[in-house]
């Protein structure tokens, strides 16, 4: 405690003899007496956003050209060309204007520099230039913005009906994939029926998820439409697959859904990178807690060939699970019985009140 108000009496004294000091300042210029002298520093600093310009612009130049590869990954999907013209058009825009900003805020600060003599002019409105900078940016951000509206109502919108459609969760810390099995139509989930065994919270009472099926990594046709279910279990993730351009939030409570068509198969990329041990990925890029960095999927792009056949060697949750299913039948007979019960009881109790 002792120590605490030492501490506060020397910060008090601080501010005492700063305003002081202030005082003192204040006073000398209005009565005339103060003189303010500009130093040398004064021209340095000039000079010192001049070159903090220029190497500034070096090195963000160096580092745009030196990652452009891995900002601008292959592309794999039909959309995707439209999404890169869409971003670089975004970019050159806004990039041409950065630059001219900066490159005057820097040259004006070294221009027009302190000078005995010198007074800066006074103005304080141009309606002229108002409108200028005002509808110019409000026309092309309209264009900018209508243009990504009208993509993004693509892909986001109904998927085509052939679409091969499959379910992706995610949870802390890993992506859960479900596909509808040959009827096309994926079954009922529900969270209260979550546990070790069933993290999909299959409801098998559904004969729609009966041959649902559930996949250690994401397989998908070249050239067919995919159509991805997306939702999340617990907190705020995101779908994001770089070579197809996909990026879409996984949030809890609220599905969302987004469709592309792969371009490429996997062993196509491969050739083309001449990396063997490529594969299209799945990530989170929300920090969505401490095992983050885990929250990736492989995904396969596949011959519709090969997918035809990988379809066909999967096995449904109800399958690889016998007991839970078992377990559903059981409870689904009972419930059977208790309203076949309920039916009986109704009909005697008609029965006595007519015979009444």
């Amino acid at each position: 405690m002792i120590a605490l108000g030492i501490l506060l009496v020397l910060v008090l004294l601080l501010v005492v003899f700063g305003l002081l000091f202030r005082i003192q300042i204040l006073t000398s210029i209005f009565s005339g007496s103060s003189a303010r002298e500009i130093g040398t520093s004064n021209r340095v600093n000039a000079i010192l956003f001049i070159i903090f310009m220029i190497v500034g612009g070096a090195a963000f130049a160096y580092s745009f050209i030196e990652n452009y590869g891995k900002m601008n990954p292959p592309i794999a999907s039909v959309h995707g060309f439209e999404m890169e013209r869409l971003f670089w058009t975004t970019m050159i825009i806004i990039g041409i204007v950065f630059v001219l900003t900066h490159i005057l805020l820097f040259v004006y600060s070294y221009k027009y520099q302190h000078k005995e003599g010198r007074r800066a002019y006074f103005f304080p409105h141009n309606n002229k230039i108002e409108i200028i900078w005002t509808v110019i940016p409000a026309i092309v951000m309209a264009g900018l913005v209508f243009a990504g509206w009208k993509e993004w109502t693509k892909i986001t919108g109904p998927a085509p009906k052939d679409s091969v459609v499959l379910e992706v969760m995610g949870k802390q810390f890993n992506w859960l994939v479900r596909y509808p099995g040959r009827d096309q139509k994926l079954g009922v989930v529900n969270y209260r029926l979550i546990d070790a065994t069933n993290e999909f919270g299959f409801d098998l009472s559904d004969k729609s998820g009966l041959d649902d099926f559930v996949a250690g990594e994401i397989h998908v046709p070249k050239g067919h439409p995919v159509l991805l279910k997306i939702r999340s279990r617990d907190v705020l993730h995101a779908v994001y697959m770089p070579h197809f351009r996909v990026q879409m939030y996984a949030v809890p409570g609220m599905p969302t859904k987004f469709w592309f068509t792969p371009t490429k198969t996997t062993d196509e990329m491969r050739a083309q990178l001449g990396n063997p041990k490529f594969n299209y990925e799945l990530a989170c890029n929300q920090i969505c807690g401490r095992g983050h960095f885990a929250m990736k999927l492989n995904i396969v792009v596949d011959e519709p060939d090969d997918y035809v056949a990988w379809f066909a060697q999967q096995k449904s949750f109800s399958e690889q699970n016998p007991d839970v299913l078992a377990n559903f039948q059981q409870k689904s007979d009972k419930l059977v019985e208790k309203e076949n019960a309920s039916a009986a009881a109704a009909v005697v109790t008609q029965a006595a009140k007519a015979s009444l």
